[in-house]
This record gives C-alpha cells, structure tokens and sequence, in this order.
C-alpha cells in the first residue's frame, strides 16, 4: 500500500464546520451508537466531510476529533488508511476514479488513462488549471460485467469507449452533468448479455397463452384423481423402512435405555423429567481430574496416593495449587496436610473459582463492561496539527557547535577522506556544513566534536576514532589557518 500524506499547508483551509444539515445529521448518526461506542461513527463523518468539502482537510480531521473526543492520531490513522478518503483537493466539478483491475484492462482501460492524461492531467491526483477536473486510478468498482467503466462521485459510467468519455468529461466541465444519464454508455440494459438476449426471447404474453391446458381449474394433466376431502390433511402411519430385522423389543428391559419395556406401565410424565435432568447437566463438564465439579470414575482410588508435592512451594502459586485441588478432590479425600506434603489450604473467605482466575464477586467481564478504565480525556481544543506559524521548539543538540564554520574553503579545500571514519558522503556534509580543512578539525574542542558526531548521526564513532588527533597530524600539509605564519621569514 503506497504511503497516503495530508496534502500541503499552503492548500489546507484555516478551518471546518459542517453545515447546519450535515452537523443535525452528523448529531443524529452519532446518537445511532450505544454509549461509549461513539467513536465508531469516524468513518460517516468523515465521509460526509469529505462530501461537504470535496476532500479530508486537516481541519477537518481535527473536527471530527472534537466532535467525537478522540485522540487526533486515531482519527488520522483512518483517514490516511483508507483510500476512499481523498487528502488532497480534487476537481470541483468532476474527479474521474479508472477501474484498472484486470477485467476493465482487458477491456480497455488504458485507453481510459489516456484520454484523462490528456484532458485532464498527465498525472493522477493532479488537477487540470482551472482546479475543475481530476483523476485517478482505482480497484475494482464492481461493475465487471460492464467493463471499461469510471465512477464520478456517486455514479458509474460503464461500457465506455475512449470517444464517449472525452464527451463526458467535456459535459462535466461545462456543467452540463444532467445531461450524462449513468450506467451503460452504448444502450445495453443493465448487465444484459452484450450480444443481445439469448433467451426468454419471446413476449411473455403469447407465451402464456400457448401454455393455457385444457380444464385448467381441474387437476394437472396426469395427476389422480381427487376424491371427497381433497385438501385436506391425512393421517399418514408410521413407516417401518429402515428397521432392523430383530426379535428383541424396541424397549426391552435388557437393553441399556432409560426408556421401559412395552408392557410396562410407567408415566410418560417420569420418563419426560428424568429426560429433561439429563439434558439440564449436559452441558457440565466430565468429572474426574479434567475439571468436573463432581467425583468421576478417574479420580484417584483410595490409597493411591500421588507423588509428594515439593514441600519449597510458596507463595502465588502455592494457592492456586490448592484452588484447583479443592476444585476437583472432594473434601472427604484429601491427604493430611500435617505431613507436610501438601501445600496450605485457601484463606478465610476465599474460593477457588476467585483465586484462579483472579476475579472477585462483582467484577465485570470484558463483555460486560459498559466504560474503559482509560479515562484520559480526548483531544478537546488542545489537540490539533502543528501550523508552520507556530513557533516551533528549537533542536536541541549535545555538545556546541564549532564556531569556525567556513563559507567557503580558503584556497583549495583538503582531502577529508584521509582521515579514518570519513568517507564521499560524510565529507560531503562537512563540506556543506563549512567544514573544508584540516585546520578546523584540529582546533575543534572535544564538545564541538560531540556536536558534530550528533550531527551526521555516528553515534560516538567520530569520538571513538580520534578525528581531532588524526586531523592535527594532517595540518601540516593542509591549507594555513588565516594569520598563521604571518611574519615569518
């Protein structure tokens, strides 16, 4: 995904407001979400910013922060992650969005992209002189069948030729948008087979009338006959297919059923109530060590007794060990804890539901939480992008900066690259920084060093690697210091 940016200051309007019906609706669609749930109304809003005023300006990015009291970062994260909100100023009358997916390019998409590089502007994203028309390309609008199609503002414009969408496009600059009916531009209707219909060809009327039957108010053609009570619901017996060829009773009392025998007279009412208790503990876990709440057949059998339990075990972990033994070993067999072999019971009040998952009674689950334990408060007025008029805190480097800076070098500038650490590029922002000589870095303090380590980033390396010692025993065939060696002879 191509990195999305806000567009320039200088094209960014001071402010934003939505008009009187678009702030009733924006109010309105904001109230459509339970409380604490506002935030989810980001995307309308900014949509219907973006319907006000063309495109997502930075003011506007800030409103809808207010409005909706969230942070200013959340509000531009989706405003830049999402490619249907337009950053930059788009065309007043018209901005042309190209399918180019690969159906619509089969279909002549391209020639699509050529007509908008020459009518409107040679790239996308830009507008034409005027600031009337713009373009892009997009995916897939979904309109494949009736490709090559464009979308301008809320309406497709299919089944397009190069021709028809330079009339288009001239149509919208001139204002004349009524006059463009959208959908397929060559008369086909809807999606209809391009060819023409392949089928149901024929006027459904004459149609009807071939297949009128004879006695139509009787029974269809080769239906039985209908005797007295047709219409009416029958009793239909029960089906013996499928049943197996056994002599046993379907109920007899040596199967392993909860039902009874035939011959026998018990209430159905008893069998009905044993049926529903069973399925009322269904949906308990298993007993045994796996987790249930009652004693199972896998417990432990009296006098096998487990491994001794490391008698070092303190602490945390030593209560959520007996939580979850007094959770599954009945109370009636746990072994003598005076042996010392079992870790401490749970203290007064507590239970192992509580001291295993950590929650007491009242806490919320996530689920059932109405309001966020950050309770910081939103952007309010105090939040908002940075404008290059504000007066911006100054940098604020270590060290100090070396104060014999050049303009220019004195003759000819010295070969920088001799000195250990100092490559083409790190010479290259000395010499813009006005450093040129050996001179300079040899009477460098070791804070300019510093300042200027932090400068290019080296992290330590131009301290490490000595370039004040190096440049001294270089400056002796580097250019003089001005003043050095007057009134020699």
């Amino acid at each position: 995904m191509s990195v999305r940016r806000l567009a320039e200051e200088a094209v960014q309007p001071a402010g934003f407001a939505f008009s009187e019906e678009n702030a009733a609706w924006a109010e309105a669609t904001i109230r459509k979400y339970p409380e604490g749930r506002q935030q989810s109304a980001v995307i309308p809003l900014l949509m219907r910013a973006q319907d006000q005023d063309g495109w997502v300006t930075k003011a506007a990015i800030e409103h809808v922060a207010e409005m909706l009291d969230m942070p200013l970062i959340r509000v531009l994260e989706v405003a830049t992650f999402y490619t249907q909100f337009q950053l930059n100023p788009v065309g007043t009358k018209a901005h042309v969005q190209v399918c180019g997916t690969t159906p619509c390019m089969l279909r002549g998409a391209e020639d699509l992209k050529s007509v908008c590089r020459k009518k409107i502007h040679s790239e996308q994203f830009h507008r034409n002189e005027a600031g009337t028309l713009s373009w892009e390309e997009v995916e897939c609008l979904g309109a494949c069948v009736n490709a090559p199609m464009v979308m301008i503002f809320e309406d497709t414009y299919e089944d397009l030729t190069p021709e028809r969408l330079e009339e288009i496009i001239d149509l919208f600059e001139a204002g004349r948008r009524d006059e463009v009916n959208p959908g397929p531009q060559n008369g086909r209707h809807l999606s209809a087979p391009l060819g023409g219909l392949t089928s149901l060809t024929g006027d459904y009327d004459d149609l009807a009338a071939e297949q009128k039957r004879e006695g139509a108010h009787g029974p269809a053609n080769g239906s039985a006959p209908q005797g007295e009570g047709a219409g009416r619901s029958v009793s239909t017996p029960p089906s013996e297919a499928g049943r197996p060829d056994t002599e046993s009773e379907q109920t007899d009392p040596t199967l392993p059923t909860p039902g009874a025998a035939t011959d026998a007279k018990v209430d159905e009412s008893v069998e009905d109530r044993e049926s529903d208790e069973l399925a009322a503990e269904g949906h308990k876990p298993g007993a045994g060590q796996e987790g249930g709440t009652r004693q199972g057949s896998t417990d432990a059998e009296e006098g096998n007794v487990p491994d001794e339990v490391d008698t070092k075990t303190s602490g945390n972990f030593r209560r959520a060990e007996a939580a979850a033994e007094d959770a599954v070993i009945p109370s009636g067999k746990h072994l003598d804890d005076a042996g010392g072999g079992q870790p401490s019971r749970l203290g007064e009040g507590e239970t192992p539901t509580e001291v295993l998952t950590g929650r007491r009674e009242g806490d919320l689950t996530e689920g059932e939480r109405t309001e966020t334990s950050d309770v910081r408060t939103g952007p309010g007025h105090a939040d908002h992008f940075e404008s290059e008029a504000e007066e911006a805190t100054p940098e604020r480097r270590p060290g100090d900066k070396p104060a014999d800076l050049l303009d220019a070098p004195r003759g000819e500038k010295d070969d920088l690259k001799q000195i250990r650490g100092i490559g083409p590029v790190i010479e290259g922002k000395l010499n813009d920084l006005g450093v040129y000589h050996f001179w300079q870095i040899a009477e460098w303090r070791e804070t300019e060093l510093i300042w200027i380590d932090d400068y290019l980033n080296f992290r330590g390396r131009a301290v490490r690697e000595q370039w004040i010692e190096q440049a001294r025993g270089m400056r002796s065939g580097s250019a003089a210091r001005p003043g050095e060696g007057e009134g020699e002879a």
